[in-house]
């Protein structure tokens, strides 16, 4: 786990980028693995033979919420957080935009820039970042989202 960051030193940050994580592979196995928890069995995910020879790919491509949905670990792997934050919540997203695919095999990693930090009277922080999925060799990413997230800080005993 990465070194949690005050909320001090987190408001020094809005506007700067937070971090940028590994790159990590995007196999087969994960899409098909995605593939059967979501119902989605489209060839253009499933069938390597017939995605080769249908689709302008060349071969399968990644579910576009795979691709979001692996931000969930790329936050953790890269963005520190906030000291005596006992819980985070997914709150949503402002904006999202699925620009390039994901290929069988690609590796792609996260580069989070905080926007927005607000301290909520209830004790809930919330954040935004805008998050780009870069992908390896690709002029374009992935995607772009502007994510919300909410961390609870649990206040001082007394």
């Amino acid at each position: 786990m990465l070194e949690p960051i005050t909320f001090e030193e987190a408001e020094k940050a809005v506007g700067k980028e937070v971090g940028v994580s590994p790159w990590r592979v995007v196999t087969q196995d994960m899409i098909d693995k995605f593939a059967d928890a979501t119902d989605d069995h489209q060839f253009i995910h499933c069938d390597p033979e017939r995605a080769a020879q249908e689709t302008q790919f060349g071969g399968t491509i990644a579910h576009g919420f795979l691709t979001l949905s692996l931000l969930s670990a790329m936050t953790f792997e890269t963005v520190r957080p906030l000291a005596g934050s006992t819980m985070g919540v997914n709150q949503g997203f402002d904006r999202i935009r699925f620009v390039a695919p994901v290929k069988t095999g690609a590796r792609i990693r996260g580069r989070f820039v905080l926007t927005k930090l607000f301290a909520r009277p209830s004790g809930w922080i919330e954040t935004v970042h805008e998050v780009t999925v870069e992908l390896e060799g690709s002029p374009k990413p992935a995607l772009v989202a502007t994510w919300l997230t909410l961390a609870f800080i649990e206040p001082p005993a007394g």
